[in-house]
């Protein structure tokens, strides 16, 4: 297992879902975790439990659309821990509007959390990462955002839009060290698609569509965290996982 002894992570999306999965697999391998999302009370449970286990975590309530707060989530971690070396950039919402039928507020909604919440954080966190000339940053994009999904425009372009910053960004920052890489997913049994599972002719549709026919656990997206965030992948940048039973290449 990957050792992070010594690192400090920052989640964005940490509440529930493969966010707290993901904050999950980064303090157990030793880093030291900054949990940003909205709802403090999940945010402040994942510190309790940490406490609990001896580790330290900080609970950082923010709204990631929102440049100032994610400034503030940065520098309190770095006051808090002294240092931040990796970010994995979670935040995301989903909309299932046929396009004729979306409202422009929610096409908003849906760029500003995945795409506009990805440049915040990452320009925020960036600065000290650059400054130390070392960091990894991991972005959590789509498999949606690599085929045709009807009533999914915006949150496939969104997605498409993270695997496009990621390139962009991995070229930017290789000169100072640092790796910026994504983890594409496809569906996982979380929170964010609650509903759909309990509409028991929706779940066997989306099932029939991936040649594993289930479902992703979220322990299954931990160790390509880790890769990602350790220094096994200090040659790899730029680059991108897909995590879907094989849904995209069918």
């Amino acid at each position: 297992m990957t050792s992070l002894t010594g690192k400090v992570a920052i989640v964005t999306g940490a509440g529930r879902g493969l966010g707290r999965a993901m904050a999950e697999a980064l303090a157990e391998a030793g880093a030291r975790v900054t949990v940003a999302a909205r709802t403090a009370t999940e945010l402040d449970r994942f510190v309790a439990e940490q406490r609990e286990a001896g580790r330290e975590a900080l609970a950082c309530p923010t709204d990631i659309t929102d440049a100032a707060a994610v400034e503030r989530m940065a520098e309190a971690t770095v006051e808090r821990f002294g240092q931040v070396d990796i970010l994995v950039n979670n935040s995301g919402i989903v909309a299932t509007t046929p396009l004729l039928d979306q409202e422009p507020g929610e096409w908003d909604r849906v760029i500003a959390t995945n795409l506009r919440g990805v440049y915040l954080a990452t320009r925020a966190v960036g600065r000290h990462f650059v400054a130390q000339k070392s960091g990894k940053v991991v972005n959590i994009a789509s498999n949606f955002a690599l085929q045709g999904v009807a009533h999914h425009a915006a949150y496939s372009a969104s997605k498409a839009g993270v695997l496009a910053f990621t390139r962009s960004m991995a070229i930017e920052w290789a000169r100072y060290g640092i790796q910026v890489n994504a983890i594409a997913p496809g569906y996982f049994a979380t929170d964010l698609n609650a509903d759909m599972r309990a509409d028991a002719a929706a779940t066997e549709k989306v099932l029939k569509a991936i040649p594993a026919r289930r479902m992703g656990e979220t322990g299954e997206i931990k160790p390509w965290l880790l890769l990602l965030a350790g220094p096994e992948s200090d040659f790899m940048t730029g680059e991108h996982i897909v995590l879907d039973g094989g849904q995209t290449v069918r």
